[in-house]
């Protein structure tokens, strides 16, 4: 199980977003984790507070913390 969890996850990005649409779609946070996992596993440097030996946690949290978005 990842963490944070989806609903939070969800919030988060959405309270970031004020000024855009509210993502509502789980489809969007899997690719925007997945495509930045696959560039971890090539080689980029995690940007989170939480560094773990898995590419899709990280990918998460960076999601979480900011430090990418969801387009």
């Amino acid at each position: 199980m990842l963490h944070p969890s989806y609903t939070d996850l969800m919030a988060k990005i959405n309270e970031r977003n004020l000024s855009k649409d509210q993502l509502v779609s789980r489809y969007s946070i899997v690719i925007a984790s997945a495509k930045r996992a696959r560039q971890l596993v090539n080689g980029d440097e995690p940007t989170n507070s939480r560094i773990s030996p898995r590419p899709l946690s990280n990918a998460v949290w960076e999601l979480f913390e900011g430090h990418i978005d969801v387009k």
